[in-house]
């Protein structure tokens, strides 16, 4: 019984990361307008997948962090009881999230869960050591890293269009040219919306790659499934979430936030992406939430055009994430008592 549970509580975190984080790459893409609501979907549904295909190949180390191995000890982190906590734990507060229309971390979400879980279920508690150089301080740097690095990245594309601006003002008075031929807003933007779709795409595979070994591991850890299997079936139900239910994440991100431009859509997904997948690389758990809200308020806060009041609201989402996955899981986990 523990272990079917524990199966659909995997399979449902796995939905409600789809549902809260599926457009989280393509946010910039509709809020500056470069394509409709569904040719987004379509394409940031069919990036995730790939990417969740991808991380069997390229983000194993997550696997093993996200297992619970070195919070607990390995007993508790194989038995099922303690994987259904922290799933049940995770999923409650990621939905719930969503319902709200707030982009939270599934990682932070898991990690609550592993701490609450811990604590519920182990007799040695938490290694709180473990818990800050391999948890805390990643999810804490990235959000400030991925905004920094955004603004400066947007200031010098912004930078670069000015420039090319001038350039052409400049040849404006020549005998023969008009002002369609000098203009360089039709060659800037035919330059700037494929990279922008391009980079919108990245960020949905990495978070592909980044995301799903953490679910995966709740359930190859209990050696229920391969690793294969596992990352196919997560990835799956990713998609049916994110298809389904990614509307009201996708409108505070894209309309509420932050009002986007295509330089600003470039800048923040670019930042986004290297981090995400750079971090895949070396198993540090970073929230492709974190980074990518982080790069929009970074490049927002270059170009003015941040709503702060949503900024408020979304940043006291991310402090409640935590707590709220761990006494989830802790009343989940006192309950099972395994």
């Amino acid at each position: 019984m523990t272990i079917a549970l524990l199966a659909f509580a995997a399979l449902f975190l796995a939905f409600s990361n789809g549902a809260n984080d599926n457009f989280k790459g393509f946010a910039t893409v509709w809020g500056s307008a470069t394509l409709p609501y569904r040719r987004a979907l379509i394409m940031a549904t069919g990036a995730t997948v790939l990417g969740g295909l991808a991380s069997v190949f390229i983000a194993d180390g997550l696997v093993a962090q996200f297992s619970g191995k070195g919070l607990v000890g390995d007993d508790l982190a194989n038995t099922p009881g303690f994987a259904l906590a922290v799933a049940a734990g995770a999923a409650g507060t990621v939905i719930l999230a969503t319902r709200l229309g707030f982009p939270v971390s599934t990682t932070h979400a898991l990690v609550g869960g592993l701490v609450g879980a811990g604590l519920a279920l182990s007799d040695t508690g938490v290694a709180l050591g473990n818990l800050g150089t391999g948890f805390v301080l990643p999810l804490l740097t990235s959000p400030f890293l991925s905004a920094g690095l955004a603004f400066a990245v947007f200031v010098l594309l912004r930078l670069i269009k000015v420039r090319r601006a001038r350039s052409a003002v400049g040849y404006g008075g020549m005998p023969g040219l008009s002002a369609a031929t000098t203009s360089p807003r039709p060659r800037f933007a035919k330059m700037i919306e494929p990279l922008h779709l391009l980079s919108a795409a990245s960020i949905c595979f990495a978070r592909g790659v980044n995301d799903t070994p953490k679910i995966a591991a709740l359930l190859i850890g209990t050696r229920m499934v391969t690793p294969q299997y596992s990352a196919l079936a997560v990835a799956l139900a990713m998609a049916v979430g994110g298809w389904l239910l990614s509307r009201r994440v996708a409108e505070t991100m894209s309309l509420k936030l932050n009002r986007l431009d295509a330089v600003q859509g470039v800048s923040a997904n670019l930042i986004t992406a290297g981090l995400v997948l750079g971090a895949s690389r070396f198993g540090l758990p970073v929230s492709t939430t974190h980074v990518s809200v982080g790069s929009i308020i970074g490049t927002g806060a270059a170009a003015g055009t941040l709503d702060l009041s949503v900024v408020r609201s979304v940043l006291l989402s991310w402090v409640a994430t935590l707590p709220v996955a761990a006494g989830l899981a802790y009343a989940i986990g006192t309950m099972l008592g395994v």
